[in-house]
């Protein structure tokens, strides 16, 4: 009787410490599926990854519209530390080039919220791209694109 008691409390402590994560996969943005879909994660699995990528699909091709793809999932933390390694050479946030980011979370629906906030980032993407300021004082002018800001000297 004891035994089976101490088994039943394992596998409750099991089912109750299981991790919980947001899923999606290539989604245009972090709404939708990307902040309500919630899994539980398998036996093992002790990290929420996600997965961010800008460009464009299914192949590159000049002039062709950019977006972001949003992924989400359960893994563990080997795997995941490896994908974030194995794609930081990629992660630039150059708006003219593709790239991927990951990122790795520990704890019950870490990972709600993404790297760079894509809707906010889309937004930024049209405002900055048009804008172009004029110093008086210095002659330069600058020229603001996500993520960086070029100088000219005239």
């Amino acid at each position: 009787m004891h035994f089976l008691a101490l088994v039943l409390v394992t596998i409750l402590m099991d089912i109750t410490s299981a991790l919980e994560c947001y899923v999606c996969d290539n989604q245009e943005d972090n709404k939708g599926k990307c902040v309500t879909t919630i899994k539980t994660c398998d036996y093992g699995e002790d990290i929420c990854l996600t997965e961010l990528k800008w460009g464009s699909t299914p192949y590159w091709q000049e002039g062709a519209f950019k977006q972001y793809y949003v992924s989400k999932r359960c893994s563990t933390k080997n795997k995941c530390l490896r994908y974030r390694s194995s794609n930081m050479a990629y992660c630039s946030h150059i708006w003219w080039q593709d790239w991927k980011c990951s990122e790795c979370c520990k704890g019950d629906r870490c990972n709600y919220y993404i790297i760079s906030g894509s809707d906010q980032a889309r937004s930024f993407t049209a405002i900055s791209t048009t804008a172009i300021l004029y110093d008086q004082n210095q002659s330069k002018t600058v020229s603001l694109m996500p993520h960086r800001c070029i100088l000219w000297k005239r």
